[in-house]
């Protein structure tokens, strides 16, 4: 009986946390560096391939109702100059709490110098947010008031961002939801509020060619949250052996330790997984977090005998 009264309290902790205005409540990835365009719309390659990918993050496995994270994107030029592409998330915190949400991401390239290039990006769709109470086993005896009624909403969201770039580097500055959204209602002074707060990230990452056969790949994202909160932030390092396996470590700071591996198993496709080890109090209620990801770069088809392009060097596919 403790046992379980003790996994409610840890949902219920959870679910506290995605409802507090003041709380990081973006999903967050351990693989961010091949993630970009879900958090930045700015993000842009201007080397008229089709680019698409998939991320399943399962976090805190263990734990009563841990939070899950499915996101997919797809990436394309429209015209000189002009991106575009498909982005969606869903986020899931056990089988009560659901946000989906869907943009589409426009970017503008304009070229720097020889080597470097910028882009502008705008984010524009919907979130889909419902809880779902029934069946619900609470601890208490007379539960929380903000947990005795479902919620299905529909909030739309923008998004802008900046991503500069060159042959082996990048920098990006983006927020990808501009518009503060309630969850939850106040109702007969019982606080039952939820805001989806502003979100900012800075992101970099450089490729240093050790030798032919070895790439070093360090990367960084920062993330803020307005409400002052303090920073977030996640240090990778991974190296590139033979343009076909990366390694890499990664430590996000009081949180978790990560350990990273993908592969390059054609020209078309690469997977990859990564590992976080949680360094928190939540470490005792769960068994750490597992991220899965696969990435396709259509142009591949056309010429695969070309091993300058796509994941091997390019910096967006850190």
């Amino acid at each position: 009986m403790i046992k379980k009264t003790v996994k409610y309290y840890t949902l219920i902790a959870l679910l506290l946390l995605s409802f507090q205005g003041i709380a990081q409540q973006d999903p967050q990835y351990t693989q961010y560096m091949y993630n970009m365009s879900i958090i930045n719309p700015g993000y842009a390659t201007d080397s008229g391939d089709m680019n698409f990918g998939a991320l399943y993050r399962a976090q805190w496995v263990g734990s009563e109702g841990g939070p899950s994270t499915g996101t997919f994107f797809a990436h394309s030029p429209l015209a000189k100059k002009v991106e575009a592409g498909l982005s969606i998330v869903h986020d899931q915190i056990g089988d009560v709490v659901k946000e989906t949400s869907v943009y589409a991401d426009f970017a503008y390239v304009l070229k720097v110098n020889e080597t470097s290039k910028i882009s502008f990006g705008l984010k524009a769709g919907a979130t889909f947010f419902s809880t779902n109470f029934d069946g619900f086993i609470y601890s208490d005896e007379l539960p929380d008031a903000a947990f005795a009624n479902n919620i299905s909403k529909v909030f739309p969201n923008i998004g802008v961002g900046t991503f500069y770039f060159g042959e082996n580097y990048y920098f990006g500055l983006s927020s990808p939801n501009l518009l503060t959204t309630k969850h939850l209602e106040r109702d007969q002074g019982v606080v039952r509020t939820g805001v989806e707060a502003i979100h900012y990230f800075i992101t970099g990452g450089y490729v240093f060619n050790l030798n032919e056969n070895l790439k070093y790949k360090p990367a960084f994202m920062a993330r803020a949250v307005s409400g002052g909160v303090p920073m977030a932030f996640d240090i990778t390092s991974n190296f590139l052996i033979n343009n076909k396996v990366e390694l890499g470590v990664g430590y996000r700071v009081d949180d978790a330790v990560s350990g990273l591996v993908n592969f390059r198993i054609s020209p078309v496709v690469r997977v990859g997984y990564a590992y976080d080890y949680t360094l928190s109090n939540l470490g005792r209620f769960s068994s750490g977090s597992h991220e899965i990801m696969v990435l396709f770069d259509i142009s591949k088809n056309k010429d695969k005998k070309d091993d300058n392009k796509g994941y091997d060097k390019s910096p967006r596919f850190f």
